[in-house]
């Protein structure tokens, strides 16, 4: 079994950083995919970003440049920086991960989310 724990959710002013991480626990398994993906009030859930093993990285096209996606393998931790936040931006930012051998979408884990708010 995966845990999941999410951190850095906050409320910032439009234009400063919000730095997320999210640490994965548990055994008997091995890390393909490590990503975000958020859901603002009123929509569908989103991807945001992802980045593999080999630390190809996948961005949403509304944030990149912006947002930067990173792990470190030894901590089994993926972070999310997410500078010049604007307030559309606001959601509940999730984690999720895909083990080596998840074969079906339904095997994917996912965090409780974590809450990034942005003020105008």
């Amino acid at each position: 079994q995966v845990q999941l724990v999410e951190s850095g959710g906050g409320l910032v002013q439009a234009g400063e950083s919000l730095t997320l991480s999210c640490a994965a626990s548990g055994s008997g398994f091995g890390i393909n995919i490590m990503g975000w993906y958020r859901q603002a009030p009123g929509n569908q859930r989103e991807l945001v970003a992802t980045i593999t093993s080999g630390v190809t990285t996948n961005y949403a096209d509304s944030v990149k440049g912006r947002f930067t996606i990173s792990r470190d393998n030894a901590k089994r931790t993926v972070y999310l920086q997410m500078n010049s936040l604007k307030p559309e931006n606001t959601a509940v930012y999730d984690c999720y991960l895909r083990t080596e051998w998840a074969i079906r979408r339904d095997m994917d884990y996912w965090g409780k989310g974590t809450l990034g708010t942005v003020s105008s």
